[in-house]
């Protein structure tokens, strides 16, 4: 386990040392993103740019954006935030709305790697059937410390995933996609003036947080973080593993409130945007998940 920590961990500082990062500046007490990859339409927008000293004339329409905009960023934008930035546009102008655009993007994405979260689902079943033996190898060995047990052990272990066919780093890699592409989407709606600039259902502005709401007495923005904490609890109940220990699922109900707790603090600093596609892909999650353990169960009873 420890090593497979390591590798994740050396995999997001890869991440993290490639990046790219969203530049600001604050105007009359807003934040606003400097480095922006197109140009704004509102002519409002545009008067504030000016006001700060930021040359945006050499910005093209955001209507005429190509991945290749803007010069070698780095690896992290050129990757990940300007091919999003592009199909988030593209959608945009297809759909006549960037706030459904973020949302079809996002079901767009989740449903190209359907493969790989059947087969984390598939890993969860899996273990969950073999939590009997392994809680029967873990007594046996409860007591041996030395070297040749341990070897013994993990022999044994080894065999018990075989059997279940248990991968253990699978499990990981939806993991891996997840987080840069969360961090992607975070970037590139706010280098988007198009998006920060439009109201979602005429009533949300896509690039205001709950708490900038409330400020301006605009409540129904609630309705975000109650959607996040709702979408984000119940995909991880179902992500639960099945046959778990009392030790691993008392572990299990820590970890999961504590992340309950962080993303409900985190969920009145979330944009609209990023709160749309945070919403309908941790509902994604929850509709794959009840398809695969509805699956399951017919299989069984059959």
């Amino acid at each position: 386990m420890k090593k497979k920590h390591i590798k994740i961990l050396l995999m997001l500082v890869l991440i993290f040392a490639v990046s790219g990062c969203t530049k600001n500046f604050n105007d009359d007490g807003k934040i606003y993103t400097e480095n922006i990859l197109c140009r704004p339409e509102k002519a409002e927008t545009i008067e504030i740019y000016e006001k700060n000293n930021i040359d945006i004339e050499t910005l093209k329409e955001c209507d005429d954006f190509q991945i290749t905009d803007g010069g070698y960023e780095g690896l992290w934008t050129t990757i990940f935030v300007k091919p999003l930035a592009f199909l988030l546009l593209q959608a945009g102008k297809l759909l006549n709305s960037y706030g459904l655009a973020i949302i079809a993007v996002t079901i767009f994405l989740r449903l190209l790697v359907v493969p790989l979260t059947a087969k984390t689902a598939a890993q969860s079943t899996n273990m969950g059937k073999a939590q009997p033996e392994l809680e029967k190898l873990n007594k046996k060995y409860a007591n041996k410390n030395d070297r040749d047990s341990l070897m013994l052990k993990s022999q044994e272990q080894l065999l018990i995933y075989k059997k279940y066919d248990i991968k253990p780093m699978s499990g990981c890699l939806f993991a891996l996609i997840q987080i840069p592409l969360f961090f992607a989407f975070f970037e590139a709606i706010n280098r988007l003036p198009v998006l920060f600039e439009e109201n979602f259902l005429n009533l949300f502005e896509l690039r205001r947080t709950p708490m900038e709401a409330f400020a301006l007495n605009q409540y129904y923005y609630i309705i975000f973080v109650i959607l996040i904490i709702g979408t984000t609890y119940f995909s991880f109940k179902l992500n639960k593993t099945v046959s778990m220990s009392p030790e691993q699922e008392k572990q299990m109900k820590m970890t999961t409130n504590i992340m309950i707790v962080m993303i409900s603090i985190f969920s009145f600093n979330l944009t609209t945007g990023i709160g749309l596609y945070w919403i309908f892909n941790s509902g994604f999650t929850i509709v794959q998940n009840l398809i695969v353990k509805g699956s399951k169960k017919n299989a069984t009873n059959s």
